[in-house]
């Protein structure tokens, strides 16, 4: 940090990043350089083959060429592998460096073209030896060049062109940008910013329909990732490095406090509740979170027995399913729900496979064993939903009753205003309560699914006081105070470990954006070595790196300012830096609306050590948290993974009966162990 600035324009990638690609090409072409020497020997005085003096001159150019590129790598390696990552200083040379070995690919294209002409026009006759290691020289050549050109097109920065800079002599925190030239200039650097964005997003969705909804979709989210990425100069091994820190600082702060003070009972709920009934309901309404994901993730769970389970099923025509299961066109998705819940055909009102932005699938069943109706949302599991996700802003959602602000996540809350009209006002809930009157209302789902579930259950909850949700996963950033204390009495919140996903929101990650520039501005170890330390510790473990150490006073008074990358970019003023001093929760300057976990949360961790091996057996505890203890975002190689809605089943499946769940019921056996 900042980017590297090369050909008059700032590029997506720092002087410190050219250690490991510089170190591999480096031992390539020692290799080549050793292999090319031992094959000159052999021929040197005695080329007896057509086209000798080409070959001749190939091999010693090749040499030659070979012989300045490797003195060339060997100083962009060592130059690179200098300073610290905000200390930029003695990499100053590596400009020049890089323009050094940019003037080498002439003469390694020339000997590639070379070579490949003796091959094709004097190789005939020659030492099958020799033709071959030529080949093998040229193929080298043009794969290395095709590499490099690939790596440029990686690196670009769409928006690295010099711009022109404000005056240099004011302090960037005291400069006046309300000029209406300052203005213009930085009205013109956010509204190319988006179209970089809504380009990207275009490009990387070129799949899916260019329409309205669409397009108003593009524009929203490239808006909402151009504030975010438009007040620092990391690159992305800056955030790989930082994330690399702040995993094992974080590490540091839980082995040397207390244990998390938990919430005894349930917030809303009476002190005597019992824990292992509610851990119970929640298993059993796990399985139809999970079972909306439909043939994938069924497939993924039971990749020996699904295959067969399913292959009977698919493609089979039933007439009747037409009328309650609708986008399903092979029928492999119902099959695996009927397989998963154990439910019968008839027990279902209404299954929906239909998939658009802010239109997600859901079924209406009946589950006779706990005398309720279920509707049951699908989480994220294509592009279009990924969409839904990351329309993160906030949208109006006045409900009666309620008093407060009422707002709630756009896209979730459009995606559970589909489903509650096709609910509604196709009259799917009528006619399931025409069935079973006496039963209950419960709405359950996972990830996206939970959120829109939980929207769901308030936009219902007038209408049907006595339903319940189940919420499994569900995203951070997701209601407002005012909703998500309206919630408390009827949905409960699921999750698992240091699942990223609830912990996920505006103002959370410009709180992590806040950390990751304070954790990396005091490191005073080079890049390569951060990194190298990170993986070493993610995969083997061991004590967390003491990497971010207390500067003396004046460098704390330098980390007071803006650093570096804003002063190179021009961008609009950072709340980020302004507290970069600073430990506290972003809550103290919000410049999002906060929003919340739905209900009462379940928080489900593992009981015992952090690092085992992975023969051992899991444990696990479950409490009951507040939405508080989800303010941050916890670095963990099991952030991601204890979001996947198996993991979150089986975890709940050792907690209730000793033995993991898994979607396919019959596979359950009694000489199951109680682990992952």
């Amino acid at each position: 940090m900042p980017g590297m600035v090369v050909f008059g324009r700032r590029w997506g990638i720092a002087s410190d990043d050219l250690v490991f690609p510089g170190s591999f090409e480096l031992f390539i072409r020692i290799l080549w350089w050793i292999g090319t020497m031992v094959l000159f020997t052999y021929h040197k005085g005695h080329f007896e083959c057509n086209g000798r003096g080409v070959l001749h001159s190939y091999l010693v150019g090749l040499l030659v060429v070979l012989a300045l590129i490797i003195l060339s790598l060997c100083a962009i390696v060592y130059i690179s592998a200098q300073g610290t990552i905000t200390n930029p200083g003695q990499r100053r040379s590596m400009p020049a460096l890089v323009y050094l070995r940019a003037i080498l690919y002439v003469p390694e294209l020339v000997w590639a073209c070379l070579g490949a002409v003796w091959v094709s026009d004097d190789g005939r006759g020659c030492d099958p030896a020799t033709v071959g290691a030529v080949i093998s020289a040229v193929v080298a050549s043009w794969i290395i060049l095709l590499f490099t050109a690939v790596g440029v097109v990686f690196v670009f920065d769409p928006l690295g062109n010099p711009c022109p800079q404000p005056p240099a002599m004011e302090p960037l925190g005291v400069r006046d940008m309300q000029s209406s030239e300052g203005t213009q200039f930085l009205s013109t650097a956010r509204s190319l910013a988006v179209k970089v964005w809504e380009s990207r997003l275009r490009l990387l969705c070129c799949c899916l329909p260019q329409d309205e909804s669409y397009r108003a979709a593009f524009s929203s989210i490239a808006q909402l990732f151009s504030s975010f990425f438009s007040d620092t100069d990391l690159v992305p091994s800056d955030i790989a490095a930082g994330l690399a820190l702040l995993h094992q600082e974080q590490d540091k702060m839980e082995r040397s406090r207390d244990p998390d003070v938990v919430v005894p009972h349930s917030p809303s709920s009476p002190v005597g509740e019992d824990l292992e009934a509610e851990l119970e309901k929640a298993t059993h309404w796990m399985q139809f979170a999970a079972a909306a994901y439909g043939w994938p993730l069924y497939i993924y769970s039971n990749l020996f027995t699904g295959p067969c389970k399913l292959s009977g099923d698919c493609c089979r025509s039933r007439v009747a399913e037409d009328e309650i299961v609708g986008g399903d066109h092979l029928g492999c998705d119902f099959s695996s729900i009927l397989q998963t819940t154990g439910l019968q055909y008839r027990d279902f009102i209404h299954v929906s496979f239909h998939n658009q932005i802010y239109e997600i699938p859901f079924f209406v069943a009946l589950d006779h064993k706990r005398e309720a109706i279920l509707v049951a949302v699908r989480g994220t599991l294509s592009l279009k939903d990924v969409l839904t996700d990351l329309s993160a802003e906030c949208e109006n959602l006045p409900i009666e009753g309620v008093s407060g602000a009422c707002y709630a996540h756009k896209g979730i809350s459009q995606a559970a205003g589909y489903v509650y009209k096709r609910l509604v006002n196709d009259g799917i809930l009528n006619q399931a309560f025409s069935i079973a009157p006496e039963y209950k209302l419960v709405i359950t789902g996972h990830s996206l699914g939970a959120g829109a579930a939980s929207v769901l259950a308030i936009l219902l909850r007038n209408s049907f006081p006595t339903l319940q949700c189940y919420a499994f996963s569900p995203p951070g950033g997701l209601l407002s105070k005012a909703l998500a204390d309206y919630s408390k009495d009827f949905v409960v919140s699921v999750v698992l470990g240091k699942d990223l996903v609830p912990r996920l929101s505006i103002p959370n990650m410009e709180d992590l954006k806040r950390k990751l520039l304070k954790i990396v501005s005091n490191c005073n170890k080079p890049k390569y070595r951060i990194l190298l330390q990170g993986c070493w510790y993610e995969l083997f473990g061991g004590d967390p790196d003491d990497c971010p150490t207390e500067m003396d006073n004046r460098r704390e008074q330098e980390l007071s300012q803006p650093l570096l990358g804003e002063e190179s970019l021009i961008v609009r003023h950072s709340s980020s830096y302004q507290s970069l001093g600073s430990d506290e929760s972003p809550a103290h300057t919000p410049a999002h609306l906060p929003l919340f976990l739905p209900g009462r949360i379940l928080h489900i961790t593992e009981d015992g050590p952090t690092r085992r091996s992975c023969f051992s057996q899991v444990r696990y505890r479950a409490d009951w948290s507040n939405e508080m203890a989800f303010r941050s975002i916890l670095i963990s190689p099991r952030m991601l993974t204890d979001h996947m809605p198996d993991i979150v089943l089986r975890a709940l499946g050792t907690l209730t009966k000793d033995k993991p769940f898994s979607l396919c019921p019959s596979s359950l056996s009694d000489s199951q162990h109680n682990a992952i």
